[in-house]
């Protein structure tokens, strides 16, 4: 619940809904997912019984009105032993299902409070819907130790540690040729083009470096047009930069992870963000902005950037060829350390525990 449900169209949290879902149900549970997909007449995916219930399509209401409505659903037609909630943000809702008596673990997704789409009242909101989600969770989930030891230091909570997980892949490169791409003839960046993800560093340190080889920029930001506009100036006038727009073929999207020189990740308030855990499983070495949380996915295995300088030294170095062999030794630790720590096979299993054990409380 709190998501916008499966089939998964969009970023992590669908991902992650599905993927477990799936695997729960094939080990015998009944699983419910709550849809916000509009248009959406399906009721049942992979096992799964969707229910597709409605929202406010505005921004701040959104998640809330949503997750409110499946809430309401929950408790007087579903009657489930355990509910799983993604996203602090529906905090509010953890009261209501208290009171039915039906257990609920929260997860609570990056530092959401400090994206740029919540700023003013939305980050405000956050902030304390932050602090209430660790406050009345029954248990509290988050996707990273270094958000754990964050909720720990601040709100004297622990967690339970649960990532998110991913697939090792070596795809074709057929379709590259769609993007007028060659296979190791390009770097590639995956995000969301919003301020946090630090899109405009990575512009504005590829424009002045000496890489010759393209840099693909894949994403939108509909609540950040502003910042799309500053990234596409700063790129401006340079054929080398080439923007795609979001991409929702999976099949095009994993050939870019796989036959990419680097993948640069510049995200910064997230846990363990799932576009670098696939181009990880994809083996694509990571340049990764200089946080806890890109240190830890990695295992401090790539290249780290603070600023635009930095980056831009990095690309510099790389434009040389002398890089060559380290590159080709983080493709195969990178496929490594998604395949001994990021399995969604193990992360099925860390949640099957939590439920079990939340289902164990609940008042019969």
């Amino acid at each position: 619940m709190g998501t916008r449900g499966v089939p998964a169209q969009h970023g992590g949290f669908e991902t992650a809904v599905e993927e477990i879902g799936k695997r729960l149900v094939a080990r015998g549970y009944e699983v419910t997912v709550y849809c916000r997909n509009p248009g959406q007449r399906i009721t049942e995916y992979e096992g799964m019984k969707l229910v597709n219930a409605p929202a406010i399509r505005h921004r701040l209401a959104e998640t809330l009105s949503h997750t409110a409505t499946s809430t309401a659903h929950a408790i007087i037609k579903d009657h489930p032993d355990v509910v799983l909630l993604l996203n602090a943000g529906n905090a509010p809702l953890l009261k209501p299902l208290k009171l039915a008596g039906i257990p609920t673990a929260i997860h609570l997704d990056g530092l959401e409070s400090k994206r740029e789409k919540w700023r003013g009242a939305g980050a405000k909101y956050y902030r304390w819907a932050e602090k209430a989600a660790v406050k009345w969770g029954q248990e509290v989930i988050a996707d990273a130790q270094a958000i754990a030891d964050y909720v720990k230091k601040t709100y004297g909570r622990d967690c339970v540690v649960i990532p998110y997980g991913a697939e090792v892949i070596n795809p074709p490169s057929t379709r590259l040729a769609e993007l007028q791409l060659s296979p190791q003839g390009y770097h590639l960046l995956v995000a969301r083009l919003e301020p946090e993800n630090h899109v405009i560093e990575a512009v504005r340190a590829y424009r002045a470096s000496n890489e010759t080889r393209p840099l693909v920029i894949v994403g939108s930001a509909p609540y950040s047009q502003w910042y799309v506009d500053k990234v596409r100036a700063a790129a401006r006038g340079d054929v080398r930069i080439k923007f795609t727009g979001a991409i929702y073929d999976q099949g095009l999207l994993e050939q870019l992870y796989g036959h990419a020189v680097t993948y640069i990740h510049g995200h910064s308030v997230g846990g363990t963000n799932p576009s670098l855990l696939r181009a990880m499983g994809a083996g694509a070495p990571v340049l990764a902005y200089d946080v806890e949380f890109n240190r830890e996915v990695t295992a401090n295995q790539g290249y780290f950037w603070g600023d635009s300088d930095q980056l831009q030294l990095i690309f510099n170095d790389l434009a040389t060829g002398k890089e060559a062999t380290r590159l080709a030794e983080l493709h195969d630790l990178n496929q490594q350390r998604i395949q001994s720590a990021y399995q969604w096979d193990a992360v099925t299993d860390k949640y099957e525990a939590l439920i079990n054990s939340l289902a164990n409380r609940r008042v019969k």
